[in-house]
């Protein structure tokens, strides 16, 4: 049974998580929009349109991969909001954000374990472009 203070922990602890969310996606998610009316992010998507286009992302998916590697899964999710895909595509980008997302951080933490650094970000970036060229390869037409 729930008792009022189960409701508000709930509540508070919600809010609280909540917040944290905010201060990182709402200013990636400005800081792309911004940047998608600027040449800055036509650059970028020209550049690595080759790479994406293999995953049948946009050249703007790039700049999602690069936020979501260097800076955390909340700050990609509010840079993906920002760029209109379809459900493949945000499935597709999202299974690569998965297997290799904030790099910086967590090659660090592995570092301390006496894992060699070099074959893990290799490992964790071919990884997740490999399974995104094969999903968008295996994605039915029809869905």
């Amino acid at each position: 049974m729930l008792s009022r203070m189960t409701i508000k922990n709930g509540l508070i602890k919600g809010l609280a998580t909540t917040w944290e969310l905010a201060q990182v996606m709402v200013p990636v998610y400005l800081i792309v929009t911004l940047l998608g009316e600027t040449p800055v992010m036509g650059w970028i998507s020209r550049a690595a349109q080759p790479l994406m286009g293999l995953m049948g992302l946009p050249g703007e998916a790039a700049g999602v991969m690069v936020i979501g590697n260097l800076i955390n899964q909340y700050a990609a999710l509010g840079a993906m909001a920002a760029i209109p895909m379809n459900t493949r595509q945000i499935t597709v980008l999202s299974l690569v954000l998965l297997i290799c997302h904030n790099i910086l951080v967590e090659t660090a933490v592995s570092k301390k374990t006496g894992i060699r650094v070099r074959s893990l970000v290799l490992v964790r970036v071919l990884g997740g472009l490999a399974a995104g060229i094969i999903l968008n390869l295996m994605w039915p037409g029809w869905l």
